[in-house]
């Protein structure tokens, strides 16, 4: 327990206040948060590196298309030496 969740003496001798053992903070609109700034932020990265790759020079987008191509093509070969495809 954090010592913002304790309760203060005064709060153990009221009747009237609940006790903060039971509180449960609201997770739910913390995680949708959470997703929303996700999501936002992938969003920016995604469109700066678009304009980044749409300056490119071609023999610049070339040779990246072929680094990515090497790599997807060894991640295939891995995934396919696992199962044995």
């Amino acid at each position: 327990m954090s010592d913002i969740f304790k309760p203060i003496s005064d709060d153990r001798t009221n009747p009237s206040f609940s006790s903060s053992d039971s509180y449960q903070p609201d997770t739910s609109a913390n995680e949708a948060g959470r997703t929303i700034l996700a999501a936002v932020v992938g969003g920016v990265v995604s469109a700066a590196g678009y304009l980044v790759y749409s300056r490119l020079p071609d023999d610049q987008k070339e040779r990246l298309h072929a680094q990515v191509r090497q790599v997807v093509e060894s991640r295939v070969n891995e995934i396919r030496g696992r199962f044995n495809i």
